[in-house]
């Protein structure tokens, strides 16, 4: 018997499906591709697997049978697990599915951004990440608190420097634990002061553009830079 919460993801699922059907005349979710800088490519689109996090592990087998091959998750979205665990049961070759996850605001201590990768690829069951991205540029303090607060009930902030942050991000680049890096939910000073201090350009930007909030000129500003923008919306 399907929980409400997998009854509600599968619901989800369809939905998108069903769109998606509409749009492209097929049965099965697309088949483009677009190009990164570092020269990868990541599918058009991806299956999101933010909330209802008890039900993901059967909504991401259902969309790797529909056909997805991008499925996205997040350290702070608790679903990680799941996802890895869906993957393997899919029988699916790792290199035929395109991962991306990202890095949580409590562990942008350049010390810890090694740890927080490795935390990821244990519970996705894998050795590499198609893509890490850096999910806010701005830092929490250290410890396992996801949302840590102080004596005060605020937000207790941390003291890293989100370019620091990026930078050892870089080095999981280069030692393949992640085959691309980005950012994620950037404005266009923090990205501008990142690219002139980092040395890998970021392949992705993940924010927020739909009808609604089109950002025509920040579109631009990204495709002058070879910057891919992978979309999410309210």
């Amino acid at each position: 018997m399907l929980t409400r919460g997998t009854q509600s993801a599968f619901a989800r699922l369809s939905q998108v499906s069903n769109q998606l059907s509409r749009q492209l005349g097929t049965t099965t979710t697309s088949t483009t591709k677009l190009k990164l800088n570092t020269g990868a490519e990541i599918p058009a689109i991806g299956f999101g697997t933010w909330q209802d996090k008890d039900a993901q592990e059967d909504a991401v087998s259902e969309a790797l049978k529909a056909g997805y091959r991008h499925i996205d998750t997040a350290r702070i979205y608790g679903t990680e697990p799941a996802v890895g665990a869906a993957i393997k049961k899919s029988g699916i070759p790792r290199d035929q599915i395109f991962i991306t996850t990202k890095l949580w605001n409590n562990s942008h201590d350049p010390a810890d951004v090694e740890a927080a990768i490795d935390a990821s690829l244990k519970d996705l069951g894998t050795d590499y990440l198609d893509l890490y991205l850096m999910h806010w540029p701005s830092p929490f303090a250290r410890g396992d608190a996801l949302f840590p607060r102080g004596d005060n009930g605020k937000p207790k902030k941390g003291e890293s420097d989100y370019v620091e942050t990026y930078k050892a991000m870089e080095k999981a680049f280069k030692n393949g634990k992640a085959r691309a890096i980005g950012i994620s939910n950037f404005s266009r000073s923090e990205l501008e002061r990142l690219l002139k201090e980092t040395s890998v350009v970021p392949a992705a930007h993940q924010m927020e553009l739909h009808p609604y909030l089109q950002q025509k000129s920040w579109v631009e500003f990204h495709k002058s830079k070879g910057i891919h923008i992978t979309q999410y919306s309210p």
